[in-house]
């Protein structure tokens, strides 16, 4: 069995390629990053009636797809790249975030017939728009 070796060339050539891909694909530093944190606490009803009726569905959702959920008990400790989001008083909150920075946010849970347009009215004002 012959084992072929790749010369420094061949390998530099196949890491460029590679950081191409990355790049064009978004995985490289320059993505956005964008998500949905929603401020809740184990005590609270209307938090309780969110997972009821919008928490099963959420995940599947082209909203979830463009700002994937991401749950922080107001109790604990606040995550470190969310120390810049200002005080939350209400539970549960809804704060949208891209690339750091706070751009909307609903405060409390009015049911499901009211939040997805709420949510829908909040996701156009990203700097980086959501594919339809």
């Amino acid at each position: 069995m012959k084992v072929r070796t790749m010369s420094m060339k061949s390998i530099l050539s196949v890491l460029r390629c590679f950081a191409i891909v990355l790049v064009v694909c978004g995985f490289a530093s320059g993505a956005k990053s964008t998500e949905l944190v929603m401020f809740e606490s184990a005590t609270c009803a209307w938090c309780q009636r969110w997972h009821e009726e919008i928490g099963p569905a959420y995940p599947n959702t082209q909203e979830a797809k463009c700002a994937p959920l991401r749950r922080v008990d107001i109790n604990g400790p606040r995550p470190e790249d969310l120390s810049h989001v200002a005080s939350i008083v209400f539970t549960p909150t809804f704060v949208l975030v891209q690339d750091g920075k706070e751009i909307a946010r609903l405060v409390g849970y009015p049911g499901e017939d009211f939040f997805w347009p709420l949510l829908a009215q909040e996701l156009v004002k990203l700097p980086q728009p959501c594919p339809n």
